[in-house]
């Protein structure tokens, strides 16, 4: 996978860290795989219509996301990990994270996503 591959990778998984696409259904909705799964840091299982569904809240996230890296392990999928520092009101919350995307015709999706406490 070449530096573009992977530069567009930790813009679109930046894009969910962004209140501004996180909460813009039509962007969720390109980026997120149909059968999207996600093992929440809170241990909630979230699939695509879960996520879509979640209340708008501020949220401010560490950019860019720390220790951020990119795997293929086979062609057209990459496993994504790096750590997230989100700030919720006065809560700083700190996760390890794992996304696998997937390449297809219409480009990047998100297929499955976890947060574990760090």
């Amino acid at each position: 996978m070449d530096a573009a591959e992977q530069r567009e990778l930790q813009d679109l998984e930046e894009s969910l860290w962004r209140p501004e696409t996180r909460y813009d259904a039509a962007w969720m909705r390109r980026v997120l795989h149909p059968d999207f799964r996600e093992f929440g840091r809170s241990g909630r299982v979230y699939d695509l219509d879960a996520t879509l569904a979640l209340p708008v809240s501020a949220f401010e996230a560490e950019l860019p996301l720390p220790a951020f890296t990119v795997a293929e392990p086979a062609p057209g999928v990459a496993l994504v990990t790096y750590v997230s520092r989100v700030r919720y009101d006065e809560d700083v919350l700190a996760a390890n994270r794992a996304s696998l995307w997937i390449r297809g015709a219409d480009g990047w999706r998100l297929r499955f996503h976890q947060g574990t406490p760090a």
